[in-house]
């Protein structure tokens, strides 16, 4: 009975913590969004970590910064089709999802410069 009472207990108090913790989550978001000091942030937050950054990028494809993009798209096939023969889907994809991620970064300094 008293295993019982304390299970019901446990129970009840991991709902109360969980609802607690999601309702100061949606405040805390919010509040970000309201004061707009954290936009960046809380776009981080919503689209989630599977975002990769330029810095893991340009380390996968093995560039440097100052590199031009037809360079950059040189080694994206050469890591491509390398892969593709070894045939190692994951990192094929990792090579892919960088090409992709340097391409929205470069794309807008592109249309800056004409």
């Amino acid at each position: 009975m008293a295993a019982r009472i304390l299970a019901n207990l446990l129970i009840m108090g991991s709902g109360v913590m969980v609802r607690a913790f999601a309702q100061a989550y949606r405040q805390a978001l919010a509040n970000a969004s309201k004061n707009g000091v954290a936009q960046e942030a809380v776009q981080n937050i919503k689209r989630g970590s599977k975002m990769m950054t330029e810095a893991e990028a340009r380390q996968i494809l093995g560039v440097s910064e100052n590199m031009t993009w037809e360079e950059v798209l040189e080694k994206y096939d050469t890591l491509f089709k390398r892969n593709a023969k070894s045939g190692s889907f994951y990192l094929q994809s990792k090579v892919h999802r960088a090409k992709e991620c340097l391409e929205s970064v470069h794309q807008p300094k592109v249309q800056e410069k004409s």
